[in-house]
């Protein structure tokens, strides 16, 4: 028979075939060579394989329980990361003429991503602030962007702010009504509660009086709005912080064009 003649499906039968023959072939040797070597050389090769027999099924058990026994956070744990995050954006207003000498004239949440404070719009807001955050340190910002009973204050280029996570603004067509809502009030302390009304004057929620500026966020710690002072759990919402990021980027946008053609 001519091997040329073989098809593809016989070639790889033949093929299979060859290489069983050899591994029966290389087996029969190697302990037919086991038999007739010496005793030192055949301990050395059983603790290989034992060795390598134990670490194999000590291994993988344990790969596997670990993939199967991560549990899932409990509604606490994402509620203490919540509002832990949001403790960590919660920014006090200074005025920028007086500083620190003179109690905080409000509060705002700041946004990392977009370097910009939002707070709630306010008669004794000054266009120039002294923001502190909440690790001791202080910035300028000057006012951004006003609307809709929201003020945006944005930091120069070069102030060196603190590195913390971005959180979502979520729009108001994404929240539903029962979602649980989180809260650091002006005073420090947590609050909870639900999205009771959405509506195009604001979010409506069981929160109590968290203090005008105050940010609500959900359980992933993302911002849903913040307090308007105009009633207890009356969130301004963030498609309004939105709309104020947008409209700042691009004046600066048309701010730095004009400026280049010039």
């Amino acid at each position: 028979m001519n091997i040329e003649e073989l098809s593809k499906s016989q070639l790889i039968l033949l093929t299979i075939l060859v290489n069983f023959v050899t591994s029966v072939a290389t087996g029969i040797l190697t302990v037919s060579l086991l038999d007739h070597a010496p005793a030192f050389v055949t301990q050395t090769v059983n603790r290989v394989v034992e060795h390598t027999i134990e670490t194999v099924a000590a291994a993988a058990p344990a790969t596997i329980i670990q993939q199967v026994s991560a549990p899932a956070p409990s509604n606490q744990d994402l509620v203490t990361a919540a509002i832990g995050a949001d403790a960590m954006r919660v920014v006090a207003l200074y005025s920028a003429q007086t500083g620190t000498s003179t109690p905080a004239i409000a509060i705002g949440t700041f946004l990392p991503k977009s370097r910009a404070v939002a707070t709630a719009a306010q008669d004794a807001l000054p266009d120039e602030l002294l923001v502190e955050f909440t690790d001791g340190t202080h910035s300028p910002a000057s006012l951004a962007h006003k609307g809709k009973g929201v003020a945006i204050y944005g930091f120069g280029n070069d102030t060196v702010l603190p590195k913390m996570p971005a959180p979502t603004l979520v729009a108001a067509s994404d929240l539903k009504l029962g979602q649980t809502v989180l809260a650091i009030s002006s005073e420090g302390s947590a609050a909870t509660g639900i999205i009771s009304r959405v509506s195009d004057k604001g979010i409506r929620t069981t929160l109590p009086d968290i203090g005008t500026g105050s940010a609500a966020v959900d359980l992933a710690g993302n911002l849903i709005g913040i307090a308007s002072g105009s009633a207890p759990g009356v969130l301004f919402s963030s498609d309004i912080i939105t709309a104020l990021l947008n409209a700042t980027t691009t004046a600066a946008t048309v701010s730095a064009d004009a400026s280049a053609k010039s």
